[in-house]
């Protein structure tokens, strides 16, 4: 089952306990259970008039009771609910807030918030990896905060993560959130109980699904509610042999969404031609969808730098009313000079904010053209390819399918690796110093790395490993961004080289730095580009591949890593050697 509404879910729409605050006695008190509960049913029924009056009412109410922590899980339910109406942009914009005020008030122990919201968007922009991989920091975060009642949620996330691929470990992650939440926040149960229901339907186990379905219907009549509701009577009607009347329910109940829903249902009737129909009408409404997604979120950028030119002439004008005020004043106590000199002061900050507000634009301008290309080309390409696979006269032989195989694999990799440019940068920025705490075996990762890269270099492209220290060499520092940074660089050099060889090399200096270096024999970089290289949206070839953004994001990495990355003018060619310097700490 693949419902697109599933992607988003109310979980974290109930409070737990574990606050930043007194006490919770409030938690039995009428006033408090009725606003929760109408923020709930407003949340599960995707009724914004009722959500946003109901939610501010709570954060108001929860601020009385200085309980912070419930405060802010209201905050995170609006961006989730944002994200459901797919306005991903306003999303973003909130979460990137709600970190900040959790750093500057130094709320450490609410922080696993924002990377949640991280993790809700890398979901939502595919990248499965990064999702998972943050979804299990935040219930690490949250276990050593002793935030129990609310891991649930979280299980949640990574069962919508790993739903498709893995069922299994989605099953398992259901029963640990049923665990949890039996123990720690009963009221949780019915949602994660209804979730479960709704997966013996896709795993074909009609009998059980039945027998659930009496469950959950049991649960409604006592006055409880689940965001899975709506589904469960569809697939009820089609574990009833009602396809039709399921397929007619699905149109009305899930609008859009129920696409993938209604091809479901189909394949369980046998109705193979009809499915496939149906799928390839819910993949294309979510091509769509997407698209308009992209817009919407160009066209917020472009009216958010819009609202901030009008700002910015607003203060203008204000500041030169206060010249003139100034001035005035200034000739009634005989301070001219005074008022000369700060006028001065004014129209330098003038310029540098009218300065500053051209770079913005550019910046906006390169944004918006590099992604429209970038992300439409390579999508055009695995569009294309997917559907002369898909055709059923294809005769192509073994070697013609390997090639389009490996044309849609690079292409769905350089658009996986621009997303992550965008969304690690912006995130690297905005967080604190990089937690150094996995010990990594230099060689055998560039190794690794390198064999990971294989099948992408160009043909008569080779790739070379040079060391000088032993494989048992370890460096403590963070894997993950590490390996990031390091990957940038291949990415850079496997684009620029057409023919000939990229090599990587590691050496040590003495006890103190780790030096790694990544040489290719491309065209090479004139030397008074060697710093402009590393700005946000250059690019030295307009045709060649990519935003402008991995040596920004490489060299930012590297630097809350405690190092440095920097081209070797040094280095003859042909082509560019770039150099990270690390430091070997020691205990």
């Amino acid at each position: 089952m693949n419902i697109r509404h599933l992607i988003l879910l109310a979980i974290i729409a109930l409070l737990g306990t574990g606050s930043v605050k007194a006490n919770d006695d409030y938690k039995n008190d009428k006033r408090y259970l009725e606003l929760r509960d109408a923020m709930h049913h407003a949340f599960n029924d995707a009724d914004s008039a009722r959500f946003y009056p109901a939610v501010k009412n709570l954060e108001n109410y929860l601020l009385e009771k200085n309980d912070l922590h419930a405060y802010y899980t209201q905050r995170c339910n609006e961006i989730i609910f944002l994200m459901n109406q797919q306005k991903i942009f306003e999303a973003y914009t909130l979460g990137r807030q709600l970190s900040t005020e959790l750093r500057e008030k130094k709320i450490d122990k609410e922080m696993y918030m924002a990377y949640n919201i991280l993790g809700h968007i890398n979901r939502y922009c595919g990248n499965k990896a990064a999702a998972r991989r943050i979804f299990r920091k935040v219930i690490d975060m949250m276990e050593e905060a002793g935030y129990y009642e609310n891991m649930p949620p979280i299980y949640m996330n990574l069962v919508n993560v790993e739903i498709e691929e893995n069922p299994d470990e989605a099953m398992r992650l259901l029963d640990k959130a049923l665990e949890i939440a039996q123990k720690y926040s009963p009221e949780r149960m019915f949602d994660i109980e209804t979730r479960k229901y709704l997966t013996y339907f896709t795993k074909g186990d009609i009998k059980k699904f039945q027998e659930c379905y009496e469950l959950y219907r049991k649960g409604v009549a006592e006055g409880k509610s689940s965001v899975h509701g709506r589904s469960m009577e569809v697939y009820y009607l089609a574990s009833l042999g009602k396809t039709e009347e399921a397929i007619a329910l699905a149109k009305e109940e899930l609008g859009d969404e129920g696409g993938d829903a209604i091809a479901e249902i189909l394949q369980r009737a046998g109705r193979w031609e009809e499915a496939y129909k149906a799928l390839k009408e819910a993949t294309n409404a979510k091509d769509s969808v997407n698209n308009v997604v992209l817009i919407n979120s160009m066209r917020s950028i472009s009216d958010q730098l819009r609202l901030e030119e009008m700002e910015k002439q607003t203060a203008r004008n204000r500041l030169i009313g206060m010249g003139i005020g100034l001035l005035l004043l200034a000739l009634l106590v005989g301070a001219l000079s005074y008022i000369v000199l700060n006028r001065r002061k004014h129209l330098k900050e003038l310029k540098i904010a009218y300065d500053h507000a051209l770079e913005s634009d550019r910046m906006k301008t390169a944004f918006i053209q590099n992604v429209s290309h970038e992300v439409r080309t390579p999508l055009n390409i695995i569009s294309g390819f997917s559907q002369i696979i898909a055709m059923p006269e294809l005769t192509s032989n073994t070697e013609e399918r390997q090639h389009m195989a490996l044309m849609m694999q690079k292409n769905c990799h350089q658009i996986t690796s621009l997303i992550d440019e965008m969304l690690e940068l912006s995130f690297s920025e905005s967080t604190e110093d990089a937690v150094k705490e996995d010990h990594v075996e230099i060689n055998d990762m560039l190794r690794d790395m390198l064999q990971e890269n294989q099948p992408l270099v160009n043909a008569g492209t080779k790739l070379e490993f040079n060391t000088t220290i032993s494989d048992d060499f370890v460096l403590t520092t963070n894997l993950t961004m590490l390996r990031r940074a390091i990957a940038t660089l291949i990415d850079n050099a496997i684009k620029n080289t057409t023919k000939g060889t990229i090599t990587m090399k590691v050496s040590a200096l003495g006890s103190t730095q780790l030096v790694l270096a990544v040489e290719d024999s491309g065209p090479g970089i004139p030397e008074e580009e060697a710093e402009h290289i590393f700005e946000r949206f250059v690019k030295l070839d307009d045709f060649k591949e990519g935003l402008g953004l991995g040596l920004p994001l490489c060299r930012t990495l590297i630097k809350r890593l405690g190092g440095n990355v920097l081209l070797d003018q040094t280095f003859k060619g042909p082509g560019a050697r770039f150099i990270i310097t690390l430091p070997i700490e020691t205990t």
